[in-house]
C-alpha cells in the first residue's frame, strides 16, 4: 500500500506548529535580561536618585559588554543543530560544550579587564560625582557575573541546537524571580543598597547558568560526550563566531550613531528618541523570537541534507516575518494614544515622537523580513555573509544619519533613516538567499 504524498497545505502547517512551538518560548526567554534590569531599576530606584543614576550607567556597560558576545547563542544554535539533523546528538553536545568552553573564557578576560578599569569606564560614561561611586560598585560585583551570563548564552544557543526553546524559558522565569526576590532581601533587608542589588543578581546568574550545565551535562552523559576542553573545538567555535561578532559591532555601531544623531536635534528629540528605541527593541524581541525558531529549524534541515526543505521553510519564515510586521505595526499605530503618555507627560515630546512612531509602525514588515531571514543565515552558518553585509549597511546608513541635523526633517528623518537601513538589510539578505549560495549541507559547513 503506498503512502499518500504530502500535501503543501500539510506541509504549511507542520512548519507552523515548529516554528510556533520554538518562537513563543525563545520569545520569553529572550525578556529576562531586559526584565532582570527592570527590577533593579525598581529596587534601586528606591534608594534615592544618585544611585538609579549609577545602576543605569552601570548596566548600559554590562549590557554592552554582554551584546557582543551574543555570537556565543547564534554560533552555537547553528553548529549544534546541523549535528542534530545529521543525527549526531553526541557530536552535536560535543561542539556545544566547545562553546561553553570558550564563554567561561570570554568571560573570564572580560572580569580581568572589567575589575581594575571600572572606574574608567564609568568616568568615560560621563557620571556625575555623586552617581560615579555608586556605578563602580555596581559595575565591579555585576562584572563578577558576566562568566555566568556568557556560559548561559552559549548553552542556551545549544539547546536552541537541540530543538528545545522550553528549558531556555523555564530557566530564564527561575532566574527572574531568584532575581527579584534576592534584590529585596539584601537591599533592603540585609541592608546593602545599592550593593545588595548587585550581588542578587550575580547570584541569580550564577544559578541559571548553574541550572543549564546540569541540562547540558546530563545530556552529554546520556550520549557520551566528552566534557573536556578541546582545544580544536573551541578554536572552531571561536572562528564561526567571528564574523556573527563583526555583524553584532556593526549593529550597535549604528544604535550608537543614531543615539548620537538624536542628542544633537535637542532635548525633546533624544529623550523621544529613547522612546521609539525602547519600542522597537522591544518588537524586535518579538520578531528575533521567529529568527531563532529559523536558525534552529534549518541548521537542522541543512545537517540532515534536505536542501529543499530548507528552501520551504526559509519561504514560510518569510510569510511570518511578513505577517508579524504587519501586526506589530498595526498595533503600534493603534495603541501609540496610550503609548505616549505612558513615558512622557511633555507636549514637545508627544509632538515629536508621533510622526516617528509611524515611521516606525511603516518599517516593521520590512524588519520581519530582515529578523527571519538573519536567522535563517545564522543557521546556514552563513556567518561571513552577514558580516559583510551588515557592514555595508553601515556604510549606507551612517552618512544619511550624520547629515539629519543638518537638512532638518528632525527625529522623524533619523527614524527614516533607520528605515532606510533596514531596508538595505533586506535588500542584502534577500539577494543572498534567492542566490542559493547559503544553501550548504552536512553535519558542517
Amino acid at each position: 500500500m503506498t503512502q499518500a504524498p504530502v500535501t503543501p497545505k500539510a506541509l504549511r502547517r507542520s512548519h507552523d506548529r515548529e516554528i510556533i512551538a520554538l518562537a513563543v518560548p525563545a520569545f520569553g526567554a529572550l525578556v529576562a535580561e531586559p526584565l532582570f534590569l527592570m527590577v533593579d531599576s525598581a529596587v534601586v530606584g528606591h534608594l534615592g536618585t544618585p544611585q538609579l543614576a549609577g545602576l543605569s550607567i552601570a548596566a548600559a556597560l554590562l549590557m554592552t559588554a554582554v551584546s557582543v558576545f551574543v555570537f556565543l547563542a547564534y554560533a552555537t544554535t547553528a553548529a549544534v543543530a546541523r549535528r542534530v539533523g545529521a543525527g549526531d546528538l553526541t557530536a552535536a553536545i560535543r561542539q556545544g560544550m566547545d562553546g561553553i568552553w570558550l564563554a567561561i573564557i570570554l568571560g573570564a578576560a572580560v572580569v580581568a579587564v572589567t575589575l581594575p578599569t571600572a572606574p574608567w569606564l564609568v568616568q568615560l560614561f560621563g557620571a556625575s560625582d555623586t552617581a560615579a561611586p555608586y556605578a563602580i560598585t555596581y559595575l565591579k560585583i555585576s562584572s563578577l557575573g558576566i562568566p555566568a551570563m556568557l556560559i548561559v548564552l552559549a548553552a542556551t544557543g545549544v539547546l536552541r541546537g537541540l530543538q528545545d526553546t522550553r528549558t531556555p524559558l523555564y530557566v530564564a522565569i527561575g532566574g527572574f524571580a531568584a532575581n527579584a526576590i534576592l534584590n529585596v532581601a539584601l537591599v533592603y533587608g540585609a541592608g546593602l543598597g545599592i550593593a545588595g542589588s548587585a550581588w542578587g543578581t550575580v547570584i541569580a546568574q550564577y544559578a541559571m547558568a548553574a541550572a543549564y550545565l546540569i541540562v547540558v551535562v546530563r545530556g552529554a552523559r546520556r550520549h557520551r560526550a566528552s566534557l573536556r576542553p578541546h582545544r580544536a573545538g573551541i578554536l572552531a567555535s571561536a572562528q564561526a563566531g567571528a564574523p556573527l561578532l563583526v555583524r553584532t559591532l556593526s549593529l550597535r555601531a549604528v544604535l550608537m550613531i543614531a543615539t548620537a544623531v538624536a542628542a544633537r536635534l535637542g532635548d525633546a528629540e533624544v529623550a523621544a528618541h529613547q522612546i521609539a528605541l525602547s519600542l522597537w527593541t522591544l518588537m524586535a524581541f518579538a520578531l528575533d523570537a521567529i529568527a531563532i525558531a529559523g536558525q534552529s529549524i534549518i541548521g537542522r534541515y541543512l545537517g540532515s541534507g534536505d536542501a529543499e526543505g530548507a528552501r520551504r521553510v526559509c519561504r514560510r519564515m518569510v510569510q511570518w516575518g511578513i505577517v508579524s510586521g504587519v501586526v506589530l505595526g498595526l498595533l503600534v499605530v493603534i495603541s501609540r494614544p496610550l503609548f505616549i503618555p505612558l513615558f512622557s507627560n511633555d507636549p514637545a515630546v508627544h509632538d515629536t515622537l508621533l510622526p516617528a512612531l509611524l515611521v516606525i509602525a511603516f518599517s516593521q514588515p520590512i524588519a520581519g523580513v530582515v529578523f527571519v531571514l538573519d536567522g535563517v543565515l545564522m543557521g546556514a552558518g552563513d556567518g561571513p555573509y552577514l558580516a559583510w553585509a551588515m557592514l555595508a549597511t553601515l556604510a549606507v546608513f551612517a552618512p544619511v544619519a550624520l547629515l539629519v541635523p543638518s537638512l532638518g526633517g528632525g527625529l522623524t528623518a533619523l527614524w527614516w533613516a533607520m528605515t532606510l537601513m533596514m531596508t538595505v538589510r533586506m535588500a542584502t539578505l534577500w539577494a543572498r538567499t534567492r542566490s542559493g549560495r547559503w544553501i550548504v549541507t552536512g553535519a558542517t559547513r
